[in-house]
């Protein structure tokens, strides 16, 4: 009888019409291991600014070098002088860290480069100089145009971002002297349009006002908006289809105290943001006007990069100056990451792959790392996909009750104010006749002091209060130290006498 219940038909499928992820939230298997490095091909190694993986070839990816070395008495060299200058921008393989499959370069520092996301053939590129520049990633080397330096911006090119138009030919650029300028690459000799980023914008602009610009942001669903971040920690909203500047710029908001560095969008729910500056973090939401911020977390080191998972709704990762990358899964823990690796340099930049199941770490060193991902880590269910709506909905929820409840504060105070106004208007009393009595007869005086109960209330406590007063003062000790110079109480001899 135990044999026949034991046994099993092997060639039979059980359990074959239940979901395949019913069962996937029971043990997941939360590991980041490096599967590969990249070096910089000059030495000493130069300041990697960021990674950028291409569009149309899953398995390639762009490092941009910011070559401004602390010493300028050391100059670079190489052993491969065939892959560019100094300048050069490398294209990598994942499978091949030796060599680069292609570069790009140009005779001035770049400060970064933005890979088209609709035409991956036209990259932009923002100098030192201010100047913005075009590639045409089909052909190596020198950039295929460049704007002159009249029409450039006054500092370093710190933003980039491509936008939508037909011909994919369009995008920004900021810098920190607060100017944004808008770019068509097919006439690249003066910006299509200018703009200061102020934060109460008029007609006839103040550079003096204006935020330097650190990020810029586009998210192609949305086409008509485009997001802005300062040196100044405000978050600015603004409207491509404007004419004037105060249209232009829709609403700013002030959430850090330093510079803000990532901007970056949920790609499952775009109308929520991360941003990272200073010593914090935050989840942020364009529906919400007076509170943007809904999520916020802080470390004690300052941060520098952050992105949102792309294969995972709910995985974000942080990385700051100590060189420390943390995961963070929303659904699993608000207090402490899921983990967190430790690498030896600061950390410039991080990218997820678009299939979620890489990323690239960008060392301030020069160096790149490549994480690979678990599949529970990179994969995200329906119902998880409904908890974090859920979760988003209820931090919009909570804010625009936060934002209703002030306006309420507001309006109660309006309210009380306006009706006190009215009410010493509508009670407004004629002068009173003020009677004057004769010093010679004081008793019509007393008389009108014991008539007057106020008067006389006043008065008692006045009383009351110096009685007090002098109370306090008959029970206060003063200790007194005197010096061997000062006469003592009992003698009269100023110099004590030694024994």
């Amino acid at each position: 009888m135990s044999s026949q219940n034991n046994a099993i038909n092997i060639y039979k499928e059980f359990f074959a019409d239940l979901d395949e992820d019913l069962g996937s939230g029971i043990r997941m298997k939360i590991t980041a291991r490096a599967i590969n490095m990249f070096h910089d091909l000059w030495y000493p190694q130069r300041h990697l600014s960021m990674c950028d993986w291409m569009p149309n070839n899953p398995k390639q990816f762009l490092t941009t070098f910011n070559n401004r070395p602390s010493n300028p008495n050391n100059q670079a060299n190489t052993e491969f002088p065939e892959w560019g200058n100094e300048n050069a921008l490398y294209l990598w393989d994942i499978n091949n860290p030796i060599r680069p499959v292609a570069y790009y370069d140009t005779n001035e520092t770049v400060a970064l480069a933005k890979l088209c996301p609709k035409d991956e053939n036209f990259m932009a590129g923002g100098l030192h100089s201010g100047k913005v520049c075009l590639w045409n990633t089909s052909e190596l080397g020198q950039p295929k145009d460049m704007c002159p330096l009249e029409a450039a911006h006054r500092e370093v090119t710190s933003a980039l971002c491509w936008v939508h138009s037909k011909s994919n030919t369009e995008f920004y650029s900021g810098s920190l002297d607060g100017s944004i300028k808008y770019w068509d690459t097919r006439d690249m000799k003066m910006s299509l349009q200018d703009l200061l980023l102020e934060p109460y914008p008029k007609d006839i602009q103040n550079r003096a006002d204006s935020h330097g610009v650190t990020v810029l942001e586009f998210e192609y669903t949305i086409p008509v908006r485009y997001v802005m971040g300062s040196d100044m920690g405000c978050v600015f909203v603004g409207n491509r289809k404007a004419a004037t500047p105060s249209e232009t710029i829709l609403s700013h908001f002030q959430i850090f105290a330093g510079p803000i560095r990532s901007i970056v969008r949920n790609p499952f729910f775009v109308k929520n943001f991360l941003l990272v500056a200073d010593w914090r973090w935050r989840i942020w939401s364009e529906e919400i006007k007076n509170c943007p911020s809904t999520l916020y977390f802080y470390k004690r080191n300052q941060l520098t990069c952050g992105t949102w998972s792309t294969g995972r709704c709910s995985l974000f990762v942080i990385g700051d100056e100590s060189g420390t990358l943390e995961f963070w899964d929303l659904l699993m823990s608000h207090r402490t990451p899921i983990v967190t690796v430790k690498f030896k340099q600061s950390i410039t930049h991080v990218s997820f792959h678009p299939h979620g199941h890489l990323l690239t770490v960008s060392l301030a060193g020069g160096d790149v790392v490549i994480l690979l991902i678990e599949d529970d880590m990179r994969t995200a269910t329906a119902k998880e996909k409904a908890l974090m709506a859920a979760l988003f909905e209820r931090e919009i929820s909570r804010g625009k009750l936060l934002e209703q409840r002030e306006e309420e504060i507001k309006l109660k105070k309006r309210n009380s104010k306006l009706s006190e106004v009215e009410e010493l208007r509508s009670g407004e009393k004629p002068p009173e006749h003020v009677v004057k009595y004769d010093h010679k007869s004081p008793e019509k005086f007393v008389k009108y002091i014991e008539e007057d109960g106020e008067l006389r209330k006043a008065i008692i406590e006045f009383n009351e209060s110096i009685d007090y007063v002098a109370y306090k003062r008959s029970k206060r000790v003063s200790h007194i130290e005197r010096t061997i110079f000062e006469l003592e109480p009992e003698s009269e001899d100023p110099v004590p006498k030694s024994e």
